[in-house]
C-alpha cells in the first residue's frame, strides 16, 4: 500500500482522532482564543461528521484561553498559574467549541483525562467506555488534558502524545494532528535547503532528520513530540498525518499534504503500548552485559543476579527503566519489589533469596510478561 493509499485510508477513516495545537486556535498577539480559526477548524470537522465519520477533537488551548482573562502576558512557566489558566480557560473553550458545533446542529461533549486514565486500568477502561458511547450517540468528544488537577509528576506534559494514546484508545482508524507548521521536514523549516518529508514509514529515516525547536509561545509542544506521537500511533498500527490547521480541509480530502507516517511490523499489544508509551518510570536498574542480552535476545524475565545497581524511589507494581552498563535504557517494566528491598538482593540467584528469606522472593525482578523493549 503506498503513502497515497494511506492518506486516503485517513481521509475515509470511519473514527478519526484529529488534535490541534494552542498555537493554531489563539490570536498571534496576546495569545487569547481566536474564535474565527476555531470555527474554519469546527467547520472541516463537522462536515466529515455530517457524511457519517466519527471524530475526537483533542484540543489544546485551555491554558491559552485563560491567559487573556488572568491578565497575564504569556504562558505561565509554573504548574499553579497553568492550573489557574486551564480552570479559567477551559470553560471558554468547551462554550466555543459548542457555539460553532451547535451551528452545525452537532453537540459536544468534554472529557478532561489525566495520565491516570490511560495508565490505570479501571481508568482506562472507564475513559473508553465514556468515549465510545459518546461517539455512539453522536457526540463530538472535546479531549483535554486535565491540567486544572495533573500534578507535575502524572501530566502529560503535552496533547500531542494524549493524542496518541486516544487514538489507541477509542480504536481510530487515523490520527491527524495539526500544528502551525505545515509538515516535517528534513531541517528547521525557516532554513534555507531545508525541504517537506512527504511520508516516514516504520519510522525509517528519522534519526537523521534535524528534529528540534520547542512549542509556541502559548504551547508546550514542538516538532519533537508530534513525531513521537506519530511513532505511539503507528506502534497501534494507526496512520497519522501531520499538517497545519489551515490544511485540514486537503488534509481530510486525502490530498498530499504534510508528512503521513506509515506503521510497519506488528502492531503492539494494549499493554506493551501502554508500558512504553504510557508510563512514567519512577526509576532504573542497570543491568549487567548478560542480563542485558538475556532480555533483550532471549526476551528472558529479569532476575536479581543481573542487575548490578538501583537508582531511584520505587513501589511494587511501579514502572522502571532496564538499562545496560553505560545508563542507556534498553526496556521498560513493571517491578514487583521495592527500591527498598532490591539492594540487598542484587547478583543473588532467586534460589538463594528463597532458601534465606522464603518462596515469596523466588519471584522474578520484573517478570518478561510486564516487559518492552524501547
Amino acid at each position: 500500500m503506498t503513502a497515497a493509499d494511506r492518506r486516503r485510508d485517513v481521509a475515509r477513516a470511519r473514527r478519526l482522532v484529529v488534535k490541534v495545537g494552542s498555537s493554531s486556535l489563539t490570536a498571534p498577539g496576546d495569545g487569547s482564543l481566536d474564535e474565527g480559526r476555531l470555527v474554519e477548524l469546527v467547520d472541516a470537522l463537522a462536515t466529515r461528521r455530517l457524511a457519517g465519520q466519527q471524530v475526537v477533537l483533542v484540543s489544546s488551548g485551555a491554558i491559552a484561553a485563560g491567559i487573556g482573562p488572568l491578565g497575564l502576558a504569556r504562558r505561565p512557566g509554573d504548574l499553579a498559574t497553568q492550573q489557574a489558566a486551564a480552570s479559567v480557560g477551559q470553560g471558554a473553550l468547551v462554550a466555543a467549541y459548542q457555539r460553532a458545533f451547535g451551528a452545525h446542529g452537532l453537540t459536544v461533549g468534554q472529557v478532561l483525562l489525566t495520565a491516570d486514565d490511560v495508565t490505570r486500568r479501571s481508568h482506562y477502561t472507564n475513559a473508553k467506555r465514556t468515549l465510545d458511547r459518546l461517539l455512539e450517540l453522536g457526540i463530538v468528544p472535546i479531549v483535554n488534558e486535565n491540567d486544572t488537577v495533573a500534578t507535575q509528576e502524572i501530566r502529560f506534559g503535552d496533547n500531542d502524545r494524549l493524542a496518541a494514546l486516544v487514538a489507541h484508545l477509542v480504536h481510530a482508524d487515523g490520527l491527524l494532528l495539526l500544528t502551525d507548521v505545515d509538515a516535517l521536514y528534513d531541517g528547521p523549516p525557516s532554513r534555507a535547503g531545508s525541504s517537506r518529508v512527504p511520508s516516514v514509514v516504520g519510522g525509517v529515516g528519522l534519526d537523521r532528520l534535524d528534529i528540534g525547536g520547542t512549542g509556541s509561545s502559548v504551547g508546550s509542544g514542538g516538532m519533537l513530540t508530534k513525531v513521537e506521537a506519530a511513532t505511539i500511533a503507528n506502534a497501534a498500527g494507526i496512520t497519522t498525518v501531520l499538517t497545519s490547521a489551515s490544511r485540514i480541509r486537503a488534509a481530510l480530502g486525502g490530498e498530499d499534504v504534510g508528512t503521513v507516517f506509515v506503521p510497519s511490523g506488528s502492531r503492539r499489544t494494549s499493554r506493551k503500548l501502554w508500558l512504553a508509551h504510557a508510563t512514567t518510570p519512577r526509576g532504573r536498574l542497570l543491568l549487567d552485559p548478560g542480563a542485558v542480552r538475556a532480555v533483550t535476545e532471549r526476551r528472558t524475565s529479569l532476575l536479581p543476579a543481573g542487575i548490578t545497581a538501583v537508582e531511584g524511589t520505587f513501589a511494587d507494581g511501579d514502572a522502571v527503566d532496564l538499562c545496560g552498563p553505560e545508563g542507556q535504557v534498553i526496556a521498560r517494566g513493571l517491578v514487583n519489589y521495592t527500591s527498598a528491598e532490591l539492594p540487598g538482593m542484587l547478583g543473588r540467584s532467586t534460589r538463594d533469596l528463597a532458601k534465606e528469606l522464603g518462596p515469596g522472593y523466588e519471584r522474578e525482578v520484573v517478570h518478561r510478561d510486564d516487559l518492552v523493549m524501547l
